[in-house]
């Protein structure tokens, strides 16, 4: 599964996108962001407020109760606003 991390995300987690293997089990959009933060306290205080965070499943707005498959590109991002 690729991972990309944009905004101030990528600046707190300190790179841009990786690839990863999340373990069985890890489903679900909001799964996945549960089994980030406990790789660590820059991971926990990056993901912690899901208010904080929208995500993309290759390249769609998705909720955190959204599927995933080992496949799939899922970017992280703060809200947006136009202007």
């Amino acid at each position: 599964m690729k991972l990309l991390y944009f905004a101030w995300l990528r600046t707190k987690l300190g790179q841009g996108e990786e690839t990863v293997s999340p373990p069985a089990g890890v489903d679900s959009v909001g799964k996945l962001i549960e089994w980030l933060k406990g790789r660590g306290p820059a991971w926990q205080a990056a993901l912690g407020d899901l208010k904080k965070l929208r995500v993309a499943v290759n390249q769609d707005y998705v909720g955190f109760d959204h599927p995933l498959s080992a496949d799939d590109e899922v970017a992280l991002f703060p809200p947006v606003t136009g202007g």
